[in-house]
């Protein structure tokens, strides 16, 4: 059965190429609007099948789909996007900590049957200074990434810590979790 990619995310390929697996990758058309009332952790959840089943509509196989959030005291932080909101967000984030809410989908179009969970990554902040936040920017230039970093890169630099059970999970994919729902439809990633 084939494997497809929901996603446009460099990232979330890079971390499925992992794995060894082949798969193709199509880019889900869906409406990312955060919802009234909705939790952040609903919100990856609705947003993660939404991606599935939106690929379905065109491709069968099995639809691998995820979604991510930050937040900061309860506020979901965006991308950036700018040199001065990066600044902002990383000194908001300096001595603090972002949990991050990962979810992830797999859809089997022949069965309808969908697996979905939410990885919940905590990232604990060093206190920054301002020259160690525009170093880091000038160096890494994470403007489309929320929270202002690439935690696989050098945005590790920042953090005291992480506390979660799957690293890939902050970078948008968690493969632990992959691994078992893709055993959960008769597939061994060991035996492929």
């Amino acid at each position: 059965m084939s494997l497809i990619l929901s996603s446009s995310s460099i990232f979330r390929k890079q971390l499925l190429d992992k794995l060894g697996v082949d798969f193709n990758t199509v880019s889900p058309e869906i409406d990312e609007s955060h919802k009234s009332g909705e939790t952040p952790e609903q919100l990856v959840f609705r947003l993660a099948q939404q991606k599935a089943f939106a690929v379905a509509k065109t491709h069968s196989g099995l639809v691998i789909a995820s979604d991510q959030v930050a937040t900061l005291k309860g506020e979901i932080l965006g991308k950036p996007h700018t040199h001065e909101n990066a600044i902002k967000q990383l000194e908001q984030s300096s001595g603090n900590s972002i949990t991050f809410f990962t979810s992830l989908a797999l859809l089997n179009t022949n069965t309808n049957k969908i697996q979905t969970i939410v990885e919940i990554t905590k990232v604990v902040f060093r206190v920054l200074s301002a020259e160690q936040i525009e170093n880091y920017l000038q160096k890494e230039r994470p403007y489309n990434c929320a929270g202002s970093f690439k935690s696989e890169a050098l945005g590790i630099t920042l953090f005291e810590r992480i506390e979660g059970s799957d690293p890939n999970a902050l970078i948008g994919l968690p493969l632990i979790q992959l691994i078992k729902m893709l055993e959960n439809e008769g597939i061994d990633i060991l035996q492929v």
